[in-house]
């Protein structure tokens, strides 16, 4: 297989696998329950969709002011608005072709502000790795908010207490054994796995030692509160989902978060992930669906237009560079 049709597949086999949710999830709905999911997507007030995009809107500006924060200590201050333009376009990017969004944002970096890319794209990264910990910290607090419920549904599925914790213990054995083997190998695999691993470490304790770093933690629980907002603001938006409580949220959150995680922008899977995840506190699949598209589409067409409008005023607005 050539590169450049890996290249594709890579591009092409996301968007293929979200248009066949959306299939999936339209032609596995009776045409009735299709109609009740159109009439709450439509009757969704659009006041607390609002609510839930101007949270959207403030998480990214917050990232924004966030992001100085990693630059500076390398000598770059770039204008705050350049910075949010930039991270909209990439995430605009991302929903068009996986992962380029990145790329884009430390290239328009170093065009727009001088940053050197490999400087950029490292700052880009350790900001990956803080939203991997806090997306982690968001699943503990929601299991051990939702044990009982969580533990119940695994038992329904064969899953006992015992089988449960040899799995636990298992994990956490070949876990061990793994780190091990690569601290005492010095294969061509292993020293970039402990490159990797050293580098993505260093820039998790940089974070300890630059000047704002409280700011920097402050703004970090800052965006992720809105992420979280977003989603409990939408329950007022359908009626049976309106008594969910937060921590029953925190679940679909969850859920939702690796949707987006594996699916290009969370097509298709993301209302099916937020649905299957509300069925577990009762929830209807009509509502959880009606939940889910509400969501996604509030989301999505907050990107998608505020991400177009930045990739045109990015250029305009540095017309010099």
């Amino acid at each position: 297989m050539t590169d450049t049709l890996k290249k594709n597949l890579k591009i092409i086999l996301p968007i293929a696998m979200g248009v066949f949710l959306v299939w999936y999830s339209y032609n596995s709905t009776t045409p009735e329950n299709r109609k009740e999911i159109l009439f709450y997507i439509k009757e969704a007030n659009p006041l607390y969709v609002f609510l839930s995009v101007l949270l959207g809107i403030l998480g990214h500006v917050s990232r924004a002011i966030r992001w100085n924060y990693l630059l500076e200590p390398l000598g770059y201050k770039p204008k705050l608005l350049n910075n949010i333009l930039i991270i909209l376009t990439s995430y605009f990017a991302n929903l068009g072709i996986p992962r380029t969004g990145e790329i884009l944002r430390a290239t328009a970096l170093t065009t727009y502000e001088n940053v050197p890319f490999e400087k950029g794209f490292g700052t880009i990264v350790t900001e990956r790795v803080i939203d991997v910990i806090m997306l982690l910290l968001v699943v503990t607090i929601a299991f051990f908010l939702q044990t009982d419920i969580i533990l119940g549904l695994l038992q329904e599925r064969g899953f006992n207490a015992t089988t449960l914790i040899l799995m636990a213990l298992l994990g956490a054995a070949l876990f061990l054994l793994f780190i091990f083997f690569i601290k005492k190998s010095n294969s061509a695999i292993a020293n970039k796995i402990k490159t990797f691993v050293k580098g993505l470490l260093d820039g998790v304790f940089s974070i300890f030692k630059m000047k704002n770093k409280w700011l920097f933690i402050l703004h970090t629980f800052f965006i992720w509160g809105c992420y979280i907002g977003m989603l409990w603001i939408i329950k007022f938006t359908v009626p049976e989902t309106i008594s969910l409580s937060l921590s029953q949220l925190l679940v679909a959150f969850v859920a939702g978060a690796f949707a987006m995680a594996t699916t290009n922008g969370g097509i298709g899977l993301y209302p099916i992930a937020v649905s299957s995840a509300l069925a577990i506190f009762g929830i209807s699949s009509v509502s959880g669906d009606a939940f889910g598209w509400i969501i996604w589409i509030a989301q999505t067409l907050m990107i998608v237009v505020f991400g177009a409008i930045s990739f045109l005023l990015l250029p305009l607005l540095n017309r010099s560079k």
